[in-house]
Formats: C-alpha cells, sequence, structure tokens
C-alpha cells in the first residue's frame, strides 16, 4: 500500500469508527495516533479572516487555537501567513519566545512543549490550518513530518469538498443534531456562533467595521487573560458592554 492510501485508509477508519461521512475533522483526529502527537486541531479559514475552529481533541488543543486567535501569533498565524509549515520542537527556546512573545509562554502554561502547524491549501487556495502538539519537546522525525503533510493534505481536499455539506447543515431543521460543515462538532459550531454574533454586536456598539471589532474583541480577551469563546458568550448575553472608549462596562454601569 502507497503512503498516501495508508494515510487515507487510517483516515476512513477514524471516520468508520463515529459512523459518519469522511471529513476534514477525520483528518485531524486520525493524525494523531499516526503521528504520535498529543493532540491537533483544525481552523477552517480563507483569505485574511481569523478562521473558525473546525475540531478540537482535547481541551488543551481547544486552548491552544484560542490563544493564537487572541494574541494574533504562535505557528498557526505564522504557518498560514507564509504557506508552510511551522515546526516548533520546544517553546521553552529563546527563539520562541522572541517570535512569539505572548503566545509561547501561554501554551506552555496550557501544557503544551512543542507545536507543528500546517497550511492546508491548494495552489493559491488557503482553507485554514491543522495545528499538532506535543506535551513533551522534540521534533517529528522525518517519517511522521511526511505523515503529517499528507493528512494536511487529505484535510485540505476534504475542507473544500464539504460546500455542499455547508448547504444542507444550513438548510437542516431546527434542533437537529450532528456534525457541522467538514465534521465540526455542535460545540464549536455554537462557539463560532457566539464569536460572529459578539463581534456584529461590536460593530454597534463601537461604530466600527467588522474586522475592527473582532480586533478589539481579542485585544479584551487579551488584556483580561479571557478565553475568546467566553467573553463572546458574556457579550451575546449582554452581561458585558464595550463603548467607543477604551473602557468597557457592564450594563449595570452603563
Amino acid at each position: 500500500m502507497s503512503r498516501p492510501a495508508r494515510v487515507w485508509s487510517l483516515v476512513a477508519e477514524q471516520a468508520a469508527s463515529r459512523g459518519g461521512r469522511v471529513s476534514a475533522a477525520d483528518a485531524c483526529l486520525a493524525a494523531v495516533a499516526a503521528v504520535h502527537v498529543s493532540g491537533a486541531w483544525l481552523l477552517a479559514a480563507s483569505g485574511t479572516e481569523p478562521g473558525h475552529l473546525m475540531r478540537v481533541t482535547d481541551g488543551v488543543s481547544e486552548l491552544l487555537a484560542e490563544l493564537q486567535l487572541t494574541t494574533g501569533e504562535g505557528p498557526g498565524p505564522d504557518a498560514a501567513a507564509s504557506g508552510g509549515p511551522v515546526l516548533a520542537s520546544d517553546l521553552d527556546e529563546p527563539d520562541a519566545g522572541r517570535r512569539w512573545p505572548a503566545f509561547a509562554p501561554a501554551a506552555r502554561l496550557a501544557g503544551a512543549a512543542a507545536i507543528f502547524a500546517f497550511p492546508l491549501r491548494v495552489g493559491a487556495i488557503r482553507a485554514g490550518v491543522m495545528g499538532l502538539y506535543r506535551t513533551g519537546a522534540g521534533p517529528l522525525s522525518g517519517f511522521q513530518l511526511g505523515d503529517a503533510l499528507l493528512f494536511a493534505d487529505t484535510a485540505t481536499l476534504l475542507m473544500l469538498d464539504a460546500a455542499d455539506q455547508t448547504v444542507r447543515h444550513a438548510a437542516a431543521p431546527a434542533g437537529s443534531t450532528g456534525s457541522g460543515p467538514g465534521g465540526q462538532t455542535a460545540e464549536l459550531t455554537l462557539h463560532r456562533a457566539e464569536i460572529d454574533q459578539a463581534t456584529g454586536m461590536l460593530t454597534e456598539q463601537l461604530g466600527v467595521g467588522i474586522t475592527e471589532a473582532f480586533l478589539r474583541l481579542r485585544a479584551y480577551a487579551y488584556a483580561h487573560d479571557r478565553r475568546l469563546s467566553d467573553l463572546a458568550r458574556d457579550i451575546v448575553a449582554r452581561r458585558l458592554r464595550l463603548h467607543p472608549d477604551p473602557n468597557p462596562c457592564t450594563d449595570e454601569q452603563a
């Protein structure tokens, strides 16, 4: 069996284990065992969009993905910008601290010692980033790196092939269950919706465009050491309101 065929077989087996159609999320999940890492995440994004989480394998990978969205730095954003893999085999190295002064120490506190990020792209088309992390420092072997690249390529093709799934998911009856486009879990679909809704609310509260509103959301989350999803939930629930000046206040203070 060829190497690409072996990788595809592992992805298909992952999908079969949950009884669903093969998706990009299955490539993310299958990569963990095959590449011998501690966890993984899949971020969908196009162009310069900040992106949305499609799949995480554990709490640490979810936190690492959110930290990169919040700080705007880390292996994931660098891989998306450069179009090539970013391999950080030891986050304790001085170079990692200089390159990602906000993200690197936060990632270490979260439990990651090494992170490997792979852009999901075909030619000029960019679909997102697949991230892998390890709790122990150390590089990927040549064989592991080759497998990781194939899993990323597979996730890319499956992500791009998920347009029809997106349409069906959007047209699904209210209250239906199951995965979102590309295999996104219901929980992450809710997180995405809350962040999008909070960003939309901030455009009205602050009188700014959608990009600036998301930057303000990220900046507040970073400054107050809060998770982006938790902050968005408070804004949507109107427990927190941001004003055009830099000082936020709760509705009771408004």
